[in-house]
């Protein structure tokens, strides 16, 4: 049974976080979508690891947790990546690597007020929850601190060495992308 349970959730969890890859790419340009899936297995893999480490078992409960910690993770990424994105599509001035430095810091409270938010919640559930829900909560506790600091200091810095901090060929590829989301006027 536990060898089944790990294939089936590896499964899961790879088609969830291909299907976050293939979103993030049609909705943004490839650079972002690495760079929030780098920061999506960083997520996923400290949590687990952390789970290995302190000889806790991995059952559907922790899995459960992983796959919300991936989509809170990567929803905080899309947010400063669609703030990034507007930058661009409207031509403000910088470079890419100020861009990205003021879309982080426009962001950064919406950031840790979320966070918080989140973490007061799960801590009062790994305190009060009982032994049901404790693996659940840790895994998100883990989760979403691994995920606050993701965001800002791996997923970031992975679209601007994608890029090679040429915002040139990033603002083309976004006004190209938004020029083909626009319908035909007849």
């Amino acid at each position: 049974m536990g060898k089944e349970l790990l294939t089936k959730s590896s499964i899961a969890l790879f088609l969830a976080l291909f299907g976050i890859l293939i979103y993030v790419t049609v909705r943004f340009e490839m650079s972002f979508a690495i760079g929030g899936i780098v920061a999506l297995f960083h997520d996923v893999i400290l949590v687990l690891a952390v789970f290995a480490l302190t000889g806790q078992e991995i059952s559907l409960t922790v899995i459960g947790a992983v796959l919300g910690i991936a989509g809170f993770s990567i929803n905080d990424t899309i947010v400063i990546f669609d703030r990034v994105r507007e930058c661009l599509r409207n031509a403000e001035k910088g470079t890419l690597y100020e861009l990205m430095n003021r879309a982080l810091n426009e962001t950064l409270s919406r950031t840790i007020l979320t966070n918080l938010t989140v973490m007061i919640t799960v801590v009062s559930l790994v305190v009060f929850g009982g032994p049901m829900l404790r693996d659940f909560s840790f895994a998100w506790l883990v989760g979403s601190i691994a995920g606050s600091y993701s965001t800002l200091y791996i997923a970031s810095p992975i679209v601007l060495w994608w890029t090679g901090g040429s915002d040139e060929w990033l603002r083309r590829q976004v006004v190209e992308s938004e020029e083909e989301k626009k319908p035909a006027v007849a």
